[in-house]
């Protein structure tokens, strides 16, 4: 069960802090080719984190989570791979 939240969370504070300019352009994916949300909430989920809410901004999904510490992030995932591209602490 460890694994999947490190690997969630190595991927999620590896990739750092993205401009917004840059997550534009990683998130202009055509609406035909997104997952659906469900399977980024599964995901996240899966990986160990506490799923609050999950919207689309800018074509990108949004993703408002909490750590296994109570940390409140928000993280924005390309919606067709669901990678991290931009994350935040909320805090």
């Amino acid at each position: 069960m460890r694994k999947p939240f490190f690997a969630a969370a190595m991927t999620v504070f590896a990739l750092g802090h993205i401009s917004s300019g840059q997550a534009d352009e990683r998130c202009n994916v055509s609406m035909v080719d997104w997952q659906p949300r469900e399977a980024l909430h599964q995901k996240l989920h899966d990986d160990g984190w506490q799923v609050q809410r999950i919207k689309t901004d800018d074509g990108c999904y949004k993703a408002y989570l909490i750590n296994d510490k109570g940390e409140n992030i928000k993280a924005y995932f390309n919606p067709k791979t669901l990678l991290v591209i931009k994350k935040e602490d909320k805090d």
